[in-house]
């Protein structure tokens, strides 16, 4: 039922969403555009170089410092899920280290300057290398040990998370299950 403009109230036509608040019309032609273009951005995504950690991506923290010279180490914690073992190694910054059928690279490690609160945080890339199957990865990023589920590797089998950076002095090998 259509009000008059006499009762007081505005007519139907009146009552509509401000054009702010409309939705846009998209033509067919623009929506082939940007398909295309994501498309390309697939396709180059393939192709790109992975990017290289830098400190400065760590959220702008200033606080945050890399370790002095020596055999800088990443300490890790891996959880087995299946069997509910956890593991604890150490995983050699730029070396590969394995843990059940992933390979986890530590690419940088940094720690809070000592008049900060105590943080550890690791560059980590994560691939797993199941049997018959082309390796995937999994992770890339940096994960803190103060807060390990902010950027948490998601495995149906594996967890891993980051405990500390450190610096060791001619220690054993990493270990590898």
């Amino acid at each position: 039922m259509r009000c008059r403009a006499d009762q007081g109230r505005p007519a139907r036509a009146d009552r509509r969403a401000p054009d702010a608040l409309r939705r846009p019309k998209v033509s067919l032609p623009l929506v082939a555009l940007a398909a295309s273009f994501a498309a390309a951005g697939v396709a180059g995504a393939q192709t790109a170089p992975p990017p290289q950690p830098q400190p400065a991506a760590v959220s702008g923290n200033p606080n945050l410092r890399p370790l002095p010279e020596g055999r800088r180490v990443a300490e890790l914690q891996g959880l087995d899920k299946v069997t509910a073992r956890t593991q604890r190694f150490e995983a050699p910054v730029g070396q590969p280290t394995r843990f059940g059928a992933l390979e986890i690279t530590v690419s940088d490690c940094l720690v809070n300057v000592p008049e900060a609160p105590p943080e550890s945080v690791a560059y980590l890339t994560i691939v797993d290398h199941k049997p018959g199957q082309p390796e995937e990865k999994l992770f890339a990023g940096w994960m803190f040990a103060s807060t390990p589920s902010l950027s948490a590797l998601d495995h149906g089998v594996y967890d891993v998370r980051v405990l500390s950076c450190t610096i060791t002095q001619g220690s054993a090998p990493p270990s590898s299950r």
